[in-house]
Parts: structure tokens; sequence; C-alpha cells
């Protein structure tokens, strides 16, 4: 990593409150270079605090945008840090016109040429999007890193028609903790206290209303720029890492979008920006990439952008499985278009009688973390264990060269139900001749959305039928002496959380089924851009300073896995690690603590229970001001549906300021 302080440009930095039409003013950090000329503006929108739990992020790249000419602009999305206003739901109506807003308040700024960009990962990533769906006339060129275009298949809440226990339950856990922390008084000012009280009145935790919409209904559709790529008028650099569940946008993105303005890359990285350098890697100079997209279209510059390949991915070499790796073997290689024309469809036809296939309910404990951020933990260990849950089916790589795969292997499966619901999990393992197994990639079908998305439709008990779906994209090089592995289950918990009825599991035609990899034909040429790919080491700007103390507490694992033998139940412990302890140069003392906990017994799909808890502390000493939030989510099910229980404690010095409690039956119509 080289740290940068020797810019083109000084800088300056200031707060400021940026109105809105309803009167709420939302607070924004803006970053500038000192010039007399006007420049354009980079914004980056979050609910996630700038003033202190992005703040060590924000300070790698806001200033050095600046020193590089241009004014960047971190803003609070409304209910959240130092914003006024009351919390709503993700990516709500109201969150994406402040957005529209904020973008012409930039344009019309002395300062500011006119002319505004749009940057972010996860969630500002995908507000990015959908802004830009919206299309403000200001609003030029975005970059969208580990985003969705669709909120329903493609994020955090169902996977293929299932619910994601996972993480619809911990990302649902996590946003009410955060929108229950109060405002920053040394920046809020005297009424951060009646504020702080204002957004917890209006504080829902979002699982209700993720539960209440079991198909892709248009609740989904809202936000989804799937729904209508042509709205989307900025330029557009999609990003991803093939260890993060949202890169399939990127594939669809520069499928979707004219290739005079998109472009896509995807690295083997996580659920991270590619130049902090956590695992798994290579990091990339991503400033100074993204430095040349905005160059480029806010600027005008004619450096060489539209010549480069319109999708730039990694390719992974064969390697052994662990649960975390500082940097993949492997090679970038360019797409001239995309679909490819070197990438082309290659089936393998399974073999053998038909087969029962009734997974334990605990297959899938060896998944990893839905959403790896680069820990010890977060990849999916030897998948041995659980192919020994699943149904097997294997494709010798012959000697001579690699199968290179780019893009969504799919699998065709002929299936017979004696129930009316059930999942069919598909998982490519790449097994290597001392028989460990390697994940590749992975995808999950509910099979009552078969039909689709929008509807659940039983399955037509004791039948036979043919369903279809694809797998994550990923690029993998198989080496010659390996195996081609493709694993099917019935049950993967707790990624997805299971039916009654579904411990029966199913039987599998091997005569009707299939794997279509696609596979990259060097052959082909037409459409390769593999030459000269090439990216600078990393810089960022000079960090904040935040210190991390020492603390007398025994570290937990990252991921502890316990069986009851007795009882016959399994239990997945995580610990998401989520910051710990830190001390920022404000003086402000800021603490997390988050435990999720996953339970099911083997036998039984209606055991499934999942519990997280949260602790945040903010601590000013010098002001005596100290403010603690507590909360604990919980879900199980029964027949009927899901129940859900939630609880928020605020504290101020000790007293309580609020306290709240939900309890909730929502039936389960699908998923």
């Amino acid at each position: 990593m080289i740290i940068r302080t020797d810019f083109p440009y000084e800088t300056t930095r200031e707060d400021v409150r940026i109105p809105m039409a309803d009167g709420v003013e939302l607070y924004a950090r803006i970053w500038r270079p000192v010039t007399g000329e006007p420049v354009p503006a980079l914004l980056e929108y979050l609910p996630y605090r700038l003033t202190d739990r992005t703040a060590p992020r924000d300070w790698q790249r806001h200033p050095w945008y600046a020193g590089h000419g241009y004014a960047s602009v971190r803003v609070d999305v409304r209910g959240h840090g130092c914003s006024g206003g009351r919390p709503g739901d993700e990516y709500d109506a109201r969150e994406l016109a402040d957005g529209v807003a904020v973008i012409e308040w930039l344009a019309e700024q002395p300062w500011c040429s006119g002319s505004v960009g749009m940057f972010g990962i996860s969630w500002g990533g995908c507000n990015s999007l959908q802004i830009a769906a919206l299309a403000p006339e200001p609003l030029k060129a975005v970059v969208t890193v580990c985003s969705t275009d669709d909120r329903y298949d493609n994020d955090v809440h169902y996977m293929g028609g299932s619910v994601l226990a996972v993480d619809m339950h911990a990302w649902a856990a996590t946003m009410l903790a955060f929108a229950s922390r109060p405002p920053d008084p040394e920046y809020a000012g005297e009424g951060w206290r009646q504020q702080w009280l204002d957004r917890l009145e209006a504080v829902e935790p979002l699982i209700h209303t993720w539960l209440s919409h079991q198909t892709r209904d248009a609740y989904w559709r809202h936000g989804s720029v799937c729904e209508d790529y042509s709205a989307i008028g900025a330029a557009v650099l999609a990003v991803g890492g093939w260890h993060d569940p949202h890169r399939d946008t990127v594939l669809r993105l520069v499928s979707a979008l004219p290739s005079t303005r998109v472009r896509g890359l995807i690295g083997p990285w996580s659920h991270q920006y590619p130049d902090r350098g956590l695992p798994p890697g290579p990091a990339i100079g991503f400033l100074q990439e993204t430095l040349r997209w905005w160059d480029h279209w806010l600027r005008g510059e004619e450096n060489g952008v539209p010549d480069e390949p319109l999708l730039r991915s990694w390719i992974s070499a064969s390697h052994p499985p662990a649960t975390s790796y500082g940097e993949f073997p492997g090679r970038w290689v360019g797409e001239k278009a995309w679909p490819s024309p070197s990438v082309v469809p290659v089936s393998y036809g399974f073999r053998g009688a038909p087969v029962a296939v009734a997974s334990p309910q605990h297959t899938g404990l060896d998944a990893g973390r839905f959403l790896p951020f680069g820990n010890d933990a977060d990849l999916p260990p030897d998948q041995r264990e659980e192919d020994a849950k699943s149904a097997c089916f294997e494709f010798p790589v012959p000697d001579g060269e690699p199968v290179e795969i780019l893009g969504r292997p799919s699998v065709t499966l002929r299936l017979r139900l004696d129930v009316p619901y059930g999942q069919a999990v598909a998982r490519l393992c790449d097994v290597a001749p001392d028989g460990s197994s390697t994940l590749v990639t992975r995808g999950v079908l509910n099979l009552s959305a078969r039909q689709g998305r929008e509807r659940a439709v039983p399955w037509p008990v004791g039948s036979y039928e043919d369903v279809a779906f694809e797998l994550n994209g990923i690029g993998h090089a198989f080496a010659p002496g390996h195996r081609i592995r493709i694993a099917v289950s019935s049950a993967y918990w707790p990624w997805i959380w299971p039916r009654a009825g579904s411990e029966a599991g199913w039987t599998l035609d091997p005569a009707g089924s299939a794997l279509t990899l696609p596979v990259r034909v060097a052959a082909a040429g037409a459409g390769l851009a593999d030459e000269g790919i090439l990216f600078e080491a990393p810089e960022q700007a000079e960090p904040l300073g935040v210190a991390f103390p020492a603390t007398l507490d025994e570290p937990r694992p990252e991921r502890l896995v316990v069986r009851d033998v007795a009882r016959g139940t399994w239990r997945l412990e995580v610990d998401p690690r989520c910051g710990g302890t830190r001390v920022y140069p404000d003086g402000l003392e800021f603490s997390e603590d988050a435990l999720e906990v996953y339970e099911i017994q083997d036998a039984d799909p209606l055991s499934a229970r999942t519990r997280s808890d949260w602790s945040i502390r903010l601590h000013r000493p010098e002001r005596g001001w100290d403010a603690r939030v507590e909360t604990r989510s919980e879900i199980s099910c029964d027949e009927g549906g899901f129940v859900t229980s939630n609880e928020v404690v605020c504290r101020e010095g000790g007293e309580v300021v609020f306290h709240r409690t939900w309890e909730r039956r929502l039936p389960r119509t699908a998923g």
C-alpha cells in the first residue's frame, strides 16, 4: 500500500448541512481542492455514519480524490448519523429522492463545475445505481462496487426464491442496531437527545417487511434497476469480487447497458473496495482506476477509457481449500463483448441410476460467510463433509490444458418430489488428486419458484419435472488431473431456511440431468482482450489515525460449530468481527460487539432458529457523554410461518431512555 500525501492539489475539509425540500437537513462532509476553478463533485451516500463508523475508510479515498482535483462528498442518509429526519426502509423512495436533491445541490455550488459522479460499495453502490436510474441531469457517471441490480434475488434477502436465513436475519438485526444509534453531540449539537428519541420512535425492524414479501412483487421491483436498464443514463463502472455474492450484477450490467458507457471489473475480492488489501487478493490501484473513469466522463479527457475491454476479470487457478487466502494464483483476462464469443457452453451429462437425496438439515455448515469481509474464517473450508451429504457427479479434467470457465454455470435436474415443497442446492467443486474439495461456486432453487420468482407453485406430488437454474458467476481454471464435481443437496443451513416437509428430500434421475459450464476457449480468439491488463499498486490518502486499544477480553472464535449429540442439534456461532473498540482522534471511544447464532436439528426443519445480539457504545469522556444501544433479534418457524422477536434497549449515562420489543407472526407463503 502506498500512502500519498504529495497530491497535485492542497485540500480543505468542511462539514455542512444540505437542506431538503421538507426542511430536513442531511449531514455532509466535503473535501475540496484548493483552486479558483470549479471542479466536478463526487458523492458517496450511506446510512453508516460519516463521523465514526465509516470515517477510517472515508479518509482513505475522499481526501485522495480531492487531492486530484475533485470535490469529494460523503453524506449520511436521512435518519442516520447526524442527518435529520427519521430512518426509513432500505432504498425507499424518500432516500432516493433525497439523493437526487443532494446531487442537484452539489451541481449548483459555485465551486462545482456542474458535473457530478456517484460511487459506493454495497448500500452506497446500490443507491448509486438506483439514483442513476432516476437520471438527475448533473449525474454523468457512477462507480458501483459490490452492489445489486436485483433486490429480490441478488441481495441479502432471497436466493433462488429461498429465504436467506444467514443474511436476511443478520442484516435486518444489524440495521436495527444501526438505526438505534444516537447522533453524536459533538457534531449534531445540543438537540441531539431529542433527535435520538424522535428517531427511536420511528424505528421498525426491517425483517417484518422483508418476510412479508416472499415472492418478487412490486416491493422488490422498486429499486431493482434490472426492471429497466435503459433508464440509466450515466456511464457505469461496475465492480465486483468473485467472493462477493453480488458479482452477477456486473455480468448483467455489461450485457444490458450500451457498450459505449459501461465497463465491468471482477477480481478475486471479498465484499470490500479492491484497494484495501484485505484477503483474498491481489489488491489493485483502484483509486487510480476510478480517477481515469472520472477524468473521462466528468472532465472529458481522452485517456483511453473507452478502449479498455468491456469486462476485465480474474481467473483463479486451482488451489487447495482454505478459509482465507492472501492472494490467489491466477491471471487477469479481458472480454471485448459480453456475452463473449470466446465463452462457449459445454455440457456434462450425469450418469447412474435414480438416487434419493435427503440431506441432513445441517448440510451447509461449511458454506462459509455469505458476505465475506476479509476475515480469517470467511471462506468455505474443505467441502468433503458437505459432499458426503449430497449426490455427487464427477468429470475428470484431461491431461494437457486446464478447463477454464468464466461466467455462470448452470444445472438441469430431473427431480421427483413426494411432498409439495423443497429446495435444490448445487455446488461446483474442484477436487484435487489428494481428494480435497475446493468450492468454486454454487446456486440455489426453491422448487416452488421453478416457474418464476413472482409466484409460488407447489410441486405435483409423485411426479418428475425438469428444473434448471444458474450458479453464481465465477472465473476459475480446473487443473489437468483434477476432477470437476457437482454436488447436489436438498438442504443448505444456515444459508437457506428449510420448510416443513423438506426433510423428505427428493429423487434425482441422472438420465435427465446435466451440468453446463461456460468454458473460455482461447482458440475462439475473436472475443479475447487479455494482453496488457495491468493495474498500478494500491494508493490511499494518509489514514485517519484511529487507535485500537488492547482489551482483557478473550477473543471468541470467528466461526464455531457445536454438536449436541444427545439432542441431535447443531449450532453455528459467528462473531462477525465488527470492529471492537477504537478511539478516534476527536476523542470518541466507539465499541461494537455482535454475535450470531444459527441452530437446527438433524431431521427437523421446524427446529431452525436464528439469533443476533448487538452491543454498541459511544463514549466521549471529556463531555461526560456515554450512550449505549443493545439489541436482540430472533427468528423461529412453525408449519404456518415465521415467528420474529426483536428488542431494543438504549441508555444514556446508565439511564434507560428507550426500551421496546416487537413480536410478529408472519405467514409462510413462499420462500
